[in-house]
């Protein structure tokens, strides 16, 4: 079984009330999925003392990754929820409500389309929110919909639930939720097929991004759904497979993530990064990471310093020329969505703006691979 939030926060509020022998026994009932009635014969301290080798990790290992995980549940409830402005669109345009369902799941959606266009086919963004956000936070947050009303971009906000994470986070770490065809890949990837259909979406140009953990379950779909997207987005996120459960979802957050992490044997997709110097809930090592994991023999990357020195920029082009990757270290950047609004939660206001940046890489990219399919290697 799983250590999900709700009983990582109570095991950690025993261990820190000094209540070990309690917050040991939650542990072996939740890891072996059974009660462990005791002994009474034995004393509690004998109760509490078992084999390591019938865990999955040690158990001081656990413990002291509840402990260091208390800072960084406090940052992920924080900001709380504010009274949140409506999204205003232009004449012509909408933001409506919508739901999909298929055999692994439903979601509940919001979609932006622009005003209207003399382009036949529009490209299309999904946007994947953070922890305790929604579609409506997530796009006033990034401001994305003005972004994607100058470009003409269709833009998918899908919805997670807390029926499905009690923190509304996506599910990137649990190993059912990490593949093709199953879990929360399957439906999100159901759910872009069906905005395709629906909205006339060109599907050279489909596109996915999000923040945090909506970052981390971006790169799950660029990495199971390469054939469906065109091009990723991560801000503040982490590599495809850096953890399996919540423990190590934890510690890879805390930048303890397995290094060896590669793409070999998967589709590369143009991939943009941004991430902030100083987060204190997903360790800047996790871009830098990602960023390692996607460069492949020939490729040529050049590094540019913002002349106020708000950031750094990598960009990364192969052997032809095309444009892979852009990594965007923001210089005292905290867990933030980069030139956001205060309308929404999770932002920054300063620095380099994330949503036109992103866009601006998309549709670059994909000019460049559509323009010269001879010169593209995936």
């Amino acid at each position: 079984m799983k250590l999900d939030l709700n009983t990582m926060g109570e095991i950690a509020k025993l261990t820190r009330g000094q209540k070990l022998a309690e917050a040991t026994r939650l542990i072996q009932k939740t890891l072996r999925g059974k009660e462990l009635p005791p002994s009474h014969g034995d004393s509690e301290e004998q109760r509490t003392q078992e084999k390591p080798s019938r865990f999955r990790r040690p158990l001081a290992e656990v413990v002291n990754t509840l402990l260091r995980a208390k800072r960084d549940l406090e940052d992920l409830r924080a900001p709380s929820p504010k009274r949140r402005k409506e999204v205003i669109v232009p004449d012509g345009a909408s933001f409506f409500s919508g739901s999909f369902a298929c055999p692994a799941g439903s979601r509940e959606y919001r979609l932006y389309v622009p005003s209207n266009s003399a382009r036949p086919q529009r490209p299309m963004l999904v946007m994947l929110h953070g922890c305790k956000q929604d579609p409506v936070d997530f796009a006033l947050g990034t401001r994305m919909n003005a972004v994607a009303e100058q470009q003409k971009l269709v833009v998918l906000y899908p919805a997670q639930p807390v029926a499905a994470n009690p923190m509304g986070c996506w599910n990137w770490f649990n190993p059912e939720d990490q593949v093709r065809d199953s879990g929360e890949p399957a439906i999100l990837a159901g759910m872009t097929r069906q905005i395709i259909r629906t909205q006339d979406i060109d599907e050279q140009r489909v596109f996915v991004a999000g923040l945090s953990a909506g970052g981390a379950m971006a790169v799950v779909m660029g990495a199971t759904y390469p054939d469906l997207y065109a091009g990723l987005g991560v801000h503040s996120g982490l590599p495809y497979q850096a953890a399996n459960d919540i423990v190590t979802a934890l510690a890879a957050m805390r930048g303890d993530a397995n290094r060896n992490l590669n793409n070999r044997g998967r589709r590369r997709i143009p991939t943009i990064l941004f991430h902030g110097d100083a987060d204190l809930t997903v360790h800047p090592s996790n871009a830098e990471g990602l960023f390692r994991s996607q460069v492949q023999p020939g490729d040529s990357t050049q590094v540019e310093l913002a002349a106020d020195r708000t950031y750094t920029r990598k960009i990364t082009r192969d052997l032809n020329g095309m444009l892979c990757m852009e990594h965007w270290l923001v210089h005292n950047g905290k867990h933030a969505w980069s030139g956001g609004s205060n309308d929404g939660s999770f932002t920054d206001t300063k620095g380099p703006n994330a949503s036109h940046e992103m866009v601006r890489f998309f549709l670059e990219a994909v000019h460049d691979r559509i323009a010269r399919p001879e010169n593209y290697d995936p």
